[in-house]
Protein backbone atom coordinates (compact mmCIF):
# COMPACT_ATOMS: atom_id res chain seq x y z
CA UNK A 1 0.00 0.00 0.00
CA UNK A 2 1.68 3.11 -1.19
CA UNK A 3 1.42 6.17 0.95
CA UNK A 4 0.68 9.53 -0.67
CA UNK A 5 2.90 12.35 0.29
CA UNK A 6 1.13 15.61 0.84
CA UNK A 7 2.62 18.37 -1.23
CA UNK A 8 3.32 21.36 0.93
CA UNK A 9 1.33 24.36 -0.15
CA UNK A 10 2.97 27.76 0.16
CA UNK A 11 0.64 30.02 2.06
CA UNK A 12 0.48 33.62 0.90
CA UNK A 13 1.60 35.96 3.61
CA UNK A 14 -1.36 37.55 5.25
CA UNK A 15 -1.74 41.26 4.75
CA UNK A 16 -0.46 43.22 7.62
CA UNK A 17 -3.37 44.22 9.83
CA UNK A 18 -3.56 47.89 10.60
CA UNK A 19 -2.10 48.78 13.90
CA UNK A 20 -4.86 49.27 16.44
CA UNK A 21 -5.31 52.81 17.58
CA UNK A 22 -3.77 53.44 20.91
CA UNK A 23 -6.19 53.72 23.74
CA UNK A 24 -6.48 57.15 25.14
CA UNK A 25 -5.37 58.84 21.92
CA UNK A 26 -7.71 61.74 21.14
CA UNK A 27 -8.63 63.10 17.76
CA UNK A 28 -8.21 66.77 18.54
CA UNK A 29 -9.05 67.83 14.98
CA UNK A 30 -12.38 65.99 15.14
CA UNK A 31 -13.11 67.43 18.56
CA UNK A 32 -12.39 70.92 17.25
CA UNK A 33 -14.69 70.39 14.27
CA UNK A 34 -17.51 69.20 16.52
CA UNK A 35 -17.04 72.18 18.82
CA UNK A 36 -17.15 74.52 15.84
CA UNK A 37 -20.34 72.82 14.63
CA UNK A 38 -22.00 73.11 18.04
CA UNK A 39 -21.01 76.78 18.40
CA UNK A 40 -22.24 77.61 14.88
CA UNK A 41 -25.53 75.83 15.52
CA UNK A 42 -25.95 77.70 18.81
CA UNK A 43 -25.23 81.06 17.16
CA UNK A 44 -28.04 80.37 14.70
CA UNK A 45 -30.48 78.63 17.04
CA UNK A 46 -30.30 80.72 20.22
CA UNK A 47 -31.66 83.98 18.68
CA UNK A 48 -34.39 81.96 16.99
CA UNK A 49 -35.30 80.34 20.33
CA UNK A 50 -35.32 83.67 22.16
CA UNK A 51 -37.56 85.14 19.48
CA UNK A 52 -39.97 82.22 19.88
CA UNK A 53 -40.03 82.56 23.68
CA UNK A 54 -40.70 86.29 23.42
CA UNK A 55 -43.47 85.68 20.90
CA UNK A 56 -45.35 83.59 23.47
CA UNK A 57 -45.05 86.03 26.41
CA UNK A 58 -47.52 88.63 27.55
CA UNK A 59 -46.47 92.18 28.42
CA UNK A 60 -45.90 91.56 32.16
CA UNK A 61 -43.58 88.62 31.38
CA UNK A 62 -41.66 90.63 28.79
CA UNK A 63 -41.13 93.48 31.24
CA UNK A 64 -40.37 91.37 34.31
CA UNK A 65 -38.65 88.17 33.14
CA UNK A 66 -35.23 87.76 31.49
CA UNK A 67 -35.32 87.28 27.76
CA UNK A 68 -34.20 83.63 28.02
CA UNK A 69 -36.84 82.63 30.57
CA UNK A 70 -39.84 80.44 29.77
CA UNK A 71 -43.20 82.30 29.86
CA UNK A 72 -45.27 81.85 32.99
CA UNK A 73 -48.32 81.52 30.75
CA UNK A 74 -48.09 80.85 27.01
CA UNK A 75 -49.80 83.68 25.16
CA UNK A 76 -50.64 82.04 21.81
CA UNK A 77 -53.01 84.88 21.04
CA UNK A 78 -49.94 86.91 20.05
CA UNK A 79 -49.86 84.99 16.77
CA UNK A 80 -53.43 85.87 15.88
CA UNK A 81 -52.72 89.49 16.78
CA UNK A 82 -49.53 89.41 14.69
CA UNK A 83 -51.43 88.21 11.62
CA UNK A 84 -54.01 90.95 12.08
CA UNK A 85 -51.71 93.86 12.99
CA UNK A 86 -49.07 93.07 10.40
CA UNK A 87 -51.69 92.12 7.78
CA UNK A 88 -49.60 89.02 7.13
CA UNK A 89 -51.70 87.66 4.28
CA UNK A 90 -51.39 90.89 2.29
CA UNK A 91 -47.76 91.73 3.07
CA UNK A 92 -46.66 88.10 2.78
CA UNK A 93 -48.52 87.80 -0.51
CA UNK A 94 -46.79 90.93 -1.83
CA UNK A 95 -43.36 89.64 -0.81
CA UNK A 96 -44.08 86.22 -2.28
CA UNK A 97 -45.34 87.69 -5.55
CA UNK A 98 -42.27 89.89 -5.92
CA UNK A 99 -39.91 87.01 -5.09
CA UNK A 100 -41.66 84.56 -7.43
CA UNK A 101 -41.34 87.03 -10.33
CA UNK A 102 -37.92 88.47 -9.57
CA UNK A 103 -35.88 85.43 -8.54
CA UNK A 104 -36.54 83.05 -11.51
CA UNK A 105 -36.52 85.90 -14.03
CA UNK A 106 -33.24 87.25 -12.68
CA UNK A 107 -31.62 83.81 -12.78
CA UNK A 108 -32.67 83.25 -16.39
CA UNK A 109 -31.28 86.63 -17.50
CA UNK A 110 -28.08 86.17 -15.50
CA UNK A 111 -27.53 82.63 -16.81
CA UNK A 112 -27.98 83.72 -20.43
CA UNK A 113 -25.64 86.70 -20.02
CA UNK A 114 -23.02 84.66 -18.15
CA UNK A 115 -23.08 81.95 -20.81
CA UNK A 116 -22.65 84.53 -23.55
CA UNK A 117 -19.63 86.09 -21.81
CA UNK A 118 -18.10 82.69 -21.01
CA UNK A 119 -18.43 81.19 -24.50
CA UNK A 120 -18.58 84.05 -27.00
CA UNK A 121 -15.21 85.16 -28.27
CA UNK A 122 -15.13 88.94 -28.50
CA UNK A 123 -12.38 91.38 -27.79
CA UNK A 124 -13.43 93.01 -24.55
CA UNK A 125 -15.26 90.17 -22.83
CA UNK A 126 -13.07 90.46 -19.73
CA UNK A 127 -13.71 94.19 -19.61
CA UNK A 128 -17.45 93.52 -19.75
CA UNK A 129 -17.07 91.00 -16.92
CA UNK A 130 -15.08 93.52 -14.85
CA UNK A 131 -17.77 96.15 -15.44
CA UNK A 132 -20.44 93.70 -14.24
CA UNK A 133 -18.32 92.84 -11.18
CA UNK A 134 -18.07 96.54 -10.32
CA UNK A 135 -21.84 96.82 -10.71
CA UNK A 136 -22.33 94.06 -8.15
CA UNK A 137 -20.29 96.06 -5.61
CA UNK A 138 -22.37 99.25 -5.75
CA UNK A 139 -24.13 99.75 -2.38
CA UNK A 140 -27.89 100.10 -2.58
CA UNK A 141 -27.90 103.01 -0.15
CA UNK A 142 -26.08 105.44 -2.46
CA UNK A 143 -28.60 104.78 -5.26
CA UNK A 144 -31.80 105.35 -3.29
CA UNK A 145 -32.09 109.05 -4.22
CA UNK A 146 -31.63 108.62 -7.99
CA UNK A 147 -33.75 105.47 -7.84
CA UNK A 148 -36.65 107.37 -6.27
CA UNK A 149 -36.45 110.09 -8.96
CA UNK A 150 -36.28 107.50 -11.77
CA UNK A 151 -39.28 105.52 -10.54
CA UNK A 152 -41.23 108.77 -10.04
CA UNK A 153 -40.53 109.90 -13.62
CA UNK A 154 -41.53 106.44 -14.94
CA UNK A 155 -44.76 106.53 -12.91
CA UNK A 156 -43.73 103.30 -11.17
CA UNK A 157 -43.54 104.68 -7.65
CA UNK A 158 -45.58 102.81 -5.03
CA UNK A 159 -46.06 99.74 -7.22
CA UNK A 160 -44.83 96.18 -6.92
CA UNK A 161 -43.53 96.20 -10.50
CA UNK A 162 -41.59 99.34 -9.70
CA UNK A 163 -39.87 97.33 -6.96
CA UNK A 164 -39.12 94.30 -9.15
CA UNK A 165 -37.10 96.29 -11.69
CA UNK A 166 -34.54 97.70 -9.18
CA UNK A 167 -34.29 94.29 -7.54
CA UNK A 168 -33.35 92.82 -10.93
CA UNK A 169 -30.86 95.57 -11.65
CA UNK A 170 -29.01 95.13 -8.35
CA UNK A 171 -29.22 91.32 -8.23
CA UNK A 172 -28.24 90.24 -11.74
CA UNK A 173 -24.57 91.46 -11.76
CA UNK A 174 -23.59 89.27 -8.81
CA UNK A 175 -25.35 86.26 -10.33
CA UNK A 176 -23.58 86.77 -13.66
CA UNK A 177 -20.23 86.94 -11.91
CA UNK A 178 -20.85 83.63 -10.08
CA UNK A 179 -22.33 81.77 -13.06
CA UNK A 180 -19.52 82.92 -15.35
CA UNK A 181 -16.99 81.02 -13.25
CA UNK A 182 -19.23 77.95 -13.18
CA UNK A 183 -19.77 77.95 -16.96
CA UNK A 184 -16.04 78.30 -17.58
CA UNK A 185 -15.49 75.09 -15.60
CA UNK A 186 -17.83 73.08 -17.88
CA UNK A 187 -15.77 71.31 -20.60
CA UNK A 188 -16.38 72.72 -24.04
CA UNK A 189 -16.17 69.21 -25.49
CA UNK A 190 -19.73 68.57 -24.23
CA UNK A 191 -21.02 71.47 -26.30
CA UNK A 192 -18.98 70.42 -29.33
CA UNK A 193 -20.45 66.91 -29.17
CA UNK A 194 -23.96 68.30 -29.00
CA UNK A 195 -23.23 70.69 -31.87
CA UNK A 196 -21.98 67.80 -34.03
CA UNK A 197 -25.30 66.06 -33.38
CA UNK A 198 -27.07 69.11 -34.80
CA UNK A 199 -28.03 70.95 -31.62
CA UNK A 200 -28.38 74.71 -31.83
CA UNK A 201 -26.82 77.12 -29.34
CA UNK A 202 -30.18 77.68 -27.66
CA UNK A 203 -30.76 73.93 -27.32
CA UNK A 204 -27.24 73.41 -25.93
CA UNK A 205 -27.86 76.14 -23.37
CA UNK A 206 -31.22 74.72 -22.29
CA UNK A 207 -30.52 70.98 -22.41
CA UNK A 208 -26.80 70.76 -21.63
CA UNK A 209 -25.60 73.82 -19.71
CA UNK A 210 -28.58 74.52 -17.45
CA UNK A 211 -28.99 70.91 -16.20
CA UNK A 212 -25.28 70.82 -15.34
CA UNK A 213 -25.66 74.15 -13.52
CA UNK A 214 -28.40 73.08 -11.12
CA UNK A 215 -26.14 73.26 -8.02
CA UNK A 216 -25.09 76.85 -8.77
CA UNK A 217 -28.60 77.89 -9.79
CA UNK A 218 -30.10 76.36 -6.64
CA UNK A 219 -27.59 78.12 -4.38
CA UNK A 220 -28.25 81.44 -6.10
CA UNK A 221 -32.00 80.83 -5.91
CA UNK A 222 -31.84 80.41 -2.12
CA UNK A 223 -29.59 83.44 -1.58
CA UNK A 224 -31.63 85.64 -3.91
CA UNK A 225 -34.97 84.55 -2.42
CA UNK A 226 -33.77 85.33 1.11
CA UNK A 227 -32.34 88.70 0.03
CA UNK A 228 -35.53 89.65 -1.82
CA UNK A 229 -37.79 88.53 1.03
CA UNK A 230 -35.83 90.48 3.64
CA UNK A 231 -34.99 93.62 1.61
CA UNK A 232 -35.97 96.82 3.40
CA UNK A 233 -34.09 99.86 2.04
CA UNK A 234 -35.53 99.99 -1.47
CA UNK A 235 -38.96 98.83 -0.31
CA UNK A 236 -39.32 101.62 2.23
CA UNK A 237 -38.11 104.15 -0.36
CA UNK A 238 -40.41 103.14 -3.21
CA UNK A 239 -43.54 101.84 -1.47
CA UNK A 240 -45.95 104.27 0.16
CA UNK A 241 -49.40 102.70 0.52
CA UNK A 242 -49.86 99.99 3.11
CA UNK A 243 -51.57 97.60 0.68
CA UNK A 244 -48.29 97.37 -1.26
CA UNK A 245 -46.07 96.83 1.78
CA UNK A 246 -43.78 93.82 1.95
CA UNK A 247 -43.02 91.78 5.09
CA UNK A 248 -40.08 93.91 6.35
CA UNK A 249 -42.17 97.07 6.14
CA UNK A 250 -45.02 95.49 8.09
CA UNK A 251 -42.80 95.13 11.17
CA UNK A 252 -43.11 98.87 11.79
CA UNK A 253 -46.86 98.39 12.31
CA UNK A 254 -46.11 97.06 15.79
CA UNK A 255 -44.43 100.31 16.91
CA UNK A 256 -46.67 103.21 17.91
CA UNK A 257 -46.21 106.42 19.85
CA UNK A 258 -47.12 104.51 23.01
CA UNK A 259 -44.41 101.87 22.56
CA UNK A 260 -43.66 98.60 20.80
CA UNK A 261 -45.67 95.44 21.26
CA UNK A 262 -42.79 92.95 21.34
CA UNK A 263 -44.84 89.79 21.77
CA UNK A 264 -46.91 90.05 18.56
CA UNK A 265 -43.93 91.58 16.73
CA UNK A 266 -41.74 88.56 17.46
CA UNK A 267 -44.62 86.28 16.53
CA UNK A 268 -44.90 88.09 13.19
CA UNK A 269 -41.16 87.76 12.53
CA UNK A 270 -41.30 84.07 13.47
CA UNK A 271 -44.16 83.44 11.04
CA UNK A 272 -42.50 85.43 8.25
CA UNK A 273 -39.37 83.24 8.48
CA UNK A 274 -41.31 80.07 7.61
CA UNK A 275 -41.40 80.60 3.79
CA UNK A 276 -37.63 81.18 3.75
CA UNK A 277 -37.11 77.98 5.73
CA UNK A 278 -39.33 76.04 3.32
CA UNK A 279 -37.39 77.29 0.29
CA UNK A 280 -34.10 76.36 1.92
CA UNK A 281 -35.30 72.84 2.76
CA UNK A 282 -36.45 72.36 -0.82
CA UNK A 283 -33.06 73.26 -2.31
CA UNK A 284 -30.65 72.48 0.54
CA UNK A 285 -29.20 69.36 -1.11
CA UNK A 286 -27.84 71.55 -3.91
CA UNK A 287 -26.79 74.42 -1.67
CA UNK A 288 -23.54 72.95 -0.27
CA UNK A 289 -22.16 71.89 -3.65
CA UNK A 290 -23.33 75.06 -5.35
CA UNK A 291 -22.33 77.67 -2.78
CA UNK A 292 -18.74 77.76 -4.08
CA UNK A 293 -19.62 76.94 -7.69
CA UNK A 294 -18.17 80.20 -9.02
CA UNK A 295 -14.95 79.98 -7.05
CA UNK A 296 -12.91 78.64 -9.94
CA UNK A 297 -10.30 80.24 -12.08
CA UNK A 298 -11.67 81.06 -15.49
Amino acid sequence: MSSRLATPVALAPAEAAPAPARRGQRDYVGIGLWLSLVISAAVWFVPFLLMFLTSAKDKPDINALPVWSVPTSWEWGNYAQAVETGDLWTTGGNSLLIAVIKVPLGLVIAAAAAYAIARMRFRFHRGVLALIAVGSMVPIQIALGPLFSTMLSLDLLDSRMGLVLPYLAFGIPYQIFVLYGFFRAIPEELEESARIDGASTFRIFCQVILPLSRPALAALFILDFVATWNEYAMATTLLRSQENWTVPLAVQSFSTQHGTDYGPMNAFIFLSAIPVLIVYLMFQRYFVQGALAGAVKG
